[in-house]
């Protein structure tokens, strides 16, 4: 899904991007061998670029969510916002990186059930959260929590909504074409 208004703001390169952005570029450059296009968009606003890569960074290391459940979170959010180009990239990091189950993630792609019950109770959940701006019903929050997870999880979901949407919604203003890199996993909504 992209914003029937795109902004006109040119992607930066490490060159050109404002030095307040310049380093988070730079790391993604060593890390990952590329810059992905996400990112280069978001240089933009450095601060923009900035808090998401701390709230990602933060919600990866401290979250109490397995590699396999952050992808689940990952993905939910992305479907539920239409984001074509994290709903790719994060396809390829469930595949290549976090080990989801191909049927899981592909079930969260088609908008299907999910095989796993403690995975579909969380997606389940977010949706939920996504759905209700943040106003789960009593029945949502005991069924998340019924399936094993706690209650500060229920706000580390919140930080996942908070970079999800910073991704999500600047990828639908800026057009953010999917990097080749991630291109095998191309969603539409």
């Amino acid at each position: 899904m992209l914003s029937e208004y795109k902004l006109t703001l040119t992607p930066k390169t490490i060159e050109s991007a404002d030095p307040k952005a310049r380093p988070f570029l730079e790391k993604a450059k060593a890390q990952m061998g590329f810059v992905p296009n996400m990112y280069l968009g978001m240089a933009n606003a450095p601060g923009l670029l900035d808090t998401y890569l701390h709230g990602y960074a933060l919600f990866r290391q401290g979250s109490g969510f397995t590699a396999v459940e952050q992808e689940v979170i990952f993905l939910t959010i992305s479907r539920q916002n239409g984001c074509e180009y994290c709903m790719a990239a994060h396809s390829l990091v469930a595949d290549a990186m976090s080990k989801v189950p191909v049927e899981v993630t592909d079930a969260i792609r088609d908008g299907r059930a999910i095989p796993d019950a403690k995975l579909a109770a969380l997606a389940a959940f977010v949706a939920v959260m996504v759905e209700r701006r943040g106003l789960p019903r009593r029945a949502d929050v005991e069924a998340f929590l019924g399936a094993g997870y706690t209650e500060r999880q229920i706000l580390e979901v919140v930080l996942a909504l908070a970079v999800k949407t910073i991704s999500n919604y600047s990828n639908h203003l800026l057009h953010t074409p999917v990097d080749a890199a991630f291109a095998s996993r191309a969603w539409k909504d």
